[in-house]
């Protein structure tokens, strides 16, 4: 009976030898890949301060040995960096608030409405996830020259919106599936109308999705080169991507005004991820207990 209790303890205690051992096996791994997804950003930062002289011979990971915030105010003085900022919110924020609006529209018609033609029209928004958005770019070009809109917001606008919408519908149905139709029922009893139903009921339940959806279409806006170095080529309407890729020199580049750029382009996203995380880690698991 004594032994049976032994075994058992010992039994006990190699059992959790091994937890405590996967413990630090998986704190050691989250430590590894937080490193590893730390690190781009933090070399971003500390070459961004650096010379070439520092950043390829001297001091490529290091810090600097001489901080040179002259680099930030040279690309925002001297490289119109602040005009290629706004234009890179002002095609983003176009973009998002043309996906959200016609998006949730167009979800609200496909999920909750009958009507002719809504499987063909349903299939048609998903085509959209399956034809890649840079195969369009000679297409795209001939009819946005037809129709005089290169070298403008919209030319960039237009096809970003095109290619997002599908994935924004896809998003917007399956957290509109959840919904439970008895809310629009009773609303409808007590006399709201379709309009009603869809901005006071169906909107604000779908604020989760909504933040996805922001998030979603801001990184493929705001992160774009091809079709916005295509489609706009007037410097005064360069987008971030686009005026960072001209400061490369013929001869010769300066990284660190270049490092200074991508620092600069980078601070909006982290900030809107750290505003929305929240709720696009709830919408995430909301959409996983659904599906």
């Amino acid at each position: 009976m004594q032994s049976n209790k032994q075994e058992l303890a010992d039994n006990l205690a190699i059992k959790q030898t091994w937890r405590f051992i996967g413990r630090i096996g998986l704190y050691i791994g989250l430590c590894i890949w937080a490193f590893l997804q730390v690190f781009p950003l933090y070399w971003m930062i500390t070459f961004s301060l650096k010379d070439n002289f520092e950043i390829f011979h001297q001091n490529p990971i290091g810090l600097p040995h001489v901080w040179r915030w002259e680099n930030y105010s040279d690309v925002i003085e001297n490289a119109n960096m602040l005009t290629y900022f706004l234009n890179s919110v002002i095609v983003s924020v176009a973009t998002i608030m043309v996906v959200i609006v016609f998006g949730l529209m167009a979800t609200f018609a496909l999920a909750r409405m009958v009507w002719r033609g809504k499987d063909i029209a349903n299939k048609f928004f998903m085509l959209g996830l399956a034809i890649p958005i840079h195969a369009a770019l000679l297409p795209i070009f001939i009819v946005l020259r037809d129709l005089n809109l290169l070298n403008t917001h919209f030319a960039l606008i237009v096809p970003y919106s095109a290619f997002a919408i599908s994935m924004g519908i896809l998003i917007f149905t399956g957290f509109i599936s959840g919904i439970p139709k008895e809310l629009e029922e009773s609303a409808c009893i007590d006399g709201c109308s379709i309009y009603g139903i869809f901005f006071r009921i169906i909107i604000p339940l779908m604020a989760p999705a909504v933040s996805v959806v922001t998030i979603f279409t801001y990184i493929q806006c705001w992160n774009e080169l091809l079709f916005a170095n295509t489609y706009v080529t007037a410097p005064q309407l360069k987008t971030l991507t686009a005026g960072i890729m001209a400061l490369q020199g013929q001869y010769r580049t300066e990284w660190g005004p270049i490092g200074a750029g991508l620092t600069i382009a980078t601070i909006p996203t982290l900030i809107i991820y750290f505003i929305l995380s929240d709720k696009v880690q709830k919408s995430l698991v909301l959409g996983a207990v659904k599906g």
